[in-house]
């Protein structure tokens, strides 16, 4: 099959397919021959559970989020592998959760600098899905391979990449340079500061539908992880437009590392539109190619909000945000959408988390895991089969960036959270899903039953001490 990969680029884009755009799409070219679904899995990046409509957003336009919603399911408890990037995507990838995961944080809060790398050892979600004969990519953000070593796509079971190697070229929305494959691909019309050029997002959308497009007659996992809303806070004017002259309060942004556009509130609001316009995209390419029925996609974010202030109210009704582990820094918007096999409109509280998606995955396409992981397929949640959903014991979180070292478990309605030379605290979010009134008093047995376990399961690894520690660059 011809691939036509990056030379998208090139094409310039009517303003309207990426300012508000809403899918209608067409009729399908032809009935697709059903085979193994495809998978697609959506990731935004610093995205808040409240920061779309279906979760109770009104001041950020997300039509096409919502619409998907309503066309699928909805999870309510759906939590990330932690609360920032580097180790969320890692559980999300490898099915392990922070407690013995190779990547627990981002390379420069690990002791040697370069502890932020996917392993030789470690086998991913597209692994298992290559066995089952699936094509696989990733179009974005990868994370996983700082210092081009062990930890690239290519080693980890994909056949294509494009995107960002490690999480600092991803800061920048007009990128001098992305990487196909193992190689640099300089793009020498962009200006980061200035704001001149590709706009990265822009670019893995276009690069997505054309992969879309070359792989309509073949099973195929795509992994999307997309950078907005994460800072810098830049969109193109055209995803602006609807927010101004509203009367919002102004945000001034200072330029440092981070090349932001003037006022932040517009351009967060934007780049979350922008992102629903891609999913509006995605959507109604797969019509379009006649392949709807036969594909599962997922949308969710990487971990809790960082940018919002209170204005948008981005972590729903919970507390905290980005480097916390309470709810606001770990659950995140899920919704999915499969035709024909996911009711429309359904609404899920199984509890689950980033490490289920690999078995979910596998059980989607019809193999087993070859590996152990702390994942248990959501499947049948997605599917409507309540009864036959398995549920986990405990959910366990750890993150020293900043704030740090922090760790938590989620075992049943009790959370425990332990923070480094702080009191323990204890919340029942069943009763108190705001987590305001520490309970670890008044339940110290249920304190003891947590704390040993945070001991026990836990594996030691020497990047990540749980020691005070302090970024090396």
């Amino acid at each position: 099959m011809k691939r036509r990969y990056f030379a998208c680029f090139a094409v310039v884009i009517a303003p309207l397919i990426w300012c508000g755009f809403k899918y209608h799409p067409d009729e399908p070219v032809q009935p697709h021959k059903e085979d193994k679904p495809n998978i697609i899995f959506i990731l935004a990046d610093d995205m808040g559970y409240g920061d779309v409509g279906f979760n109770g957003q009104t001041k950020i336009k997300t039509p096409n989020l919502d619409q998907m919603a309503r066309e699928g399911i909805i999870f309510k408890q759906h939590y990330a592998g932690t609360a920032v990037c580097g180790p969320s995507r890692a559980a999300l990838l490898t099915g392990v959760n922070n407690a013995h995961a190779t990547v627990r944080e981002l390379n420069e809060w690990s002791v040697s600098g370069k502890g932020g790398d996917l392993g030789t050892n470690d086998i991913t979600v597209a692994n298992e899905l290559k066995k089952a004969g699936y094509a696989t990519a990733v179009i974005g953000k990868w994370g996983m391979n700082e210092y081009n070593t062990t930890g690239s796509a290519l080693s980890h079971g994909f056949d294509y990449f494009l995107g960002f190697n490690s999480h600092r070229e991803a800061h920048h929305y007009y990128p001098e340079y992305i990487w196909r494959n193992n190689d640099k691909v300089m793009l020498p019309g962009n200006n980061p500061a200035k704001h001149i050029g590709k706009y990265s997002n822009d670019m893995f959308t276009e690069e997505a539908i054309t992969y879309i497009k070359d792989h309509r007659n073949t099973p195929f996992f795509l992994y999307l992880p997309y950078t907005t809303p994460h800072n810098e806070l830049t969109v193109p004017e055209d995803s602006k437009k609807q927010y101004e002259n509203l009367g919002w309060p102004e945000r001034p942004m200072k330029v440092g590392h981070y090349y932001h556009d003037p006022e932040g509130n517009t351009a967060y609001a934007g780049m979350v539109s922008r992102l629903d316009s891609y999913v509006g995209q995605i959507l109604a390419q797969l019509k379009k190619q006649g392949i709807d029925n036969n594909t599962l996609v997922i949308f969710t974010s990487d971990n809790g909000p960082g940018f919002d202030n209170g204005f948008f109210d981005s972590n729903g009704p919970f507390r905290g945000g980005k480097l916390s582990l309470y709810e606001g820094g770990l659950r995140e918007p899920f919704a999915a959408r499969w035709p024909g096999k996911i009711k429309p409109g359904s609404v899920s509280d199984h509890a689950s988390a980033f490490w289920d998606f690999l078995p979910t995955a596998c059980e989607v396409a019809g193999i087993k895991p070859t590996i152990k992981t702390d994942g248990i397929s959501y499947l049948p949640a997605l599917l409507g089969n309540n009864k036959q959903q398995k549920e986990h014991e405990y959910f366990y979180w750890e993150v020293n960036e900043t704030r740090g070292p922090i760790q938590a478990i989620l075992k049943g309605d009790w959370k425990g959270i332990s923070t480094y030379e702080k009191p323990f605290e204890l919340y029942n979010i069943k009763t108190d899903v705001k987590e305001t009134t520490n309970l670890a008093d008044k339940y110290p047995d249920v304190v003891d039953s947590i704390k040993k376990q945070m001991r026990a399961i836990r594996t030691d690894n020497p990047e990540f001490p749980l020691t005070k520690r302090k970024a090396l660059y």
